[in-house]
Formats: structure tokens, C-alpha cells, sequence
């Protein structure tokens, strides 16, 4: 099968992400991965994917977080909140929840793995 065959069966999306994810990683697969959210070394079993706009609202780009960090996004925001107001690391930063988060978590090693509570705003499961 040549390439553009393999292209079209491997489908859209999920060629779309992971040309997405090569863009977002110009580092060799030999070195450490970092948190995009709190810039710390992530060891390959903490490794999460974080869609800056969610799937759900037709995102593609995706960024390498620590599970932590990564649950601490979702446990604070709607999927409808992140796609319209924190769709990027900045914005994400600027938020002052995630700000006390990020802080928190800086002297922590970079296996802790922390229980997160869901935000009150965000309402029950």
C-alpha cells in the first residue's frame, strides 16, 4: 500500500492528531518529556494527552501533561469553558486556581501523583 492509500485508510481525524502532536513535539523521543502546563520532566507512565480545545468541540492539538495536571484541568473546567476561554497554555495559566496548582505542585516529584477533587462550580457527576 503505498503512502497516500495508508493515509486515507488510517482516516481524517486521527491522521490530523497525530500530525498535530509531531508539530507539537519538536524534541527527540530521547528526551524527557516536559509538563507543557508546569514544566516539569513527565515519566512515560504519568504521560497525558491534553486537547487544548476539546475534541468534543473539534480540537486536534494536542499538548503532553502530567496526569495530575492534566485531571486538575478538567476537574476545574467544562469542556464548553475550555474550548471558549482556556484554549491555550497562557490562558491556562492566567487562571488563578491553576496558578495556586501550578505552584503547589513545582516542589513535588515529578512521579507524585495527586488525588483532585472536582470544582464545586462544575456540579456533580
Amino acid at each position: 500500500m503505498d503512502n497516500q492509500a495508508h493515509a486515507v485508510a488510517q482516516g481524517r481525524i486521527k491522521r490530523l492528531q497525530r500530525e498535530a502532536l509531531l508539530a507539537s513535539h519538536a524534541y527527540k523521543a530521547s528526551d524527557p518529556a516536559v509538563c507543557a502546563l508546569c514544566d516539569r520532566a513527565i515519566p512515560p507512565a504519568l504521560q497525558d494527552a491534553h486537547h487544548l480545545t476539546p475534541k468534543s468541540r473539534g480540537g486536534v492539538a494536542t499538548v503532553l501533561m502530567h496526569r495530575a495536571c492534566h485531571k486538575q484541568i478538567h476537574a476545574l473546567f467544562t469542556e464548553t469553558e475550555l474550548a471558549r476561554d482556556y484554549a491555550s497554555i497562557q490562558a491556562l495559566h492566567a487562571h488563578p486556581q491553576i496558578a495556586k496548582f501550578i505552584q503547589w505542585v513545582q516542589d513535588k516529584p515529578s512521579d507524585f501523583n495527586p488525588p483532585i477533587r472536582r470544582s464545586r462550580s462544575k456540579g456533580r457527576v
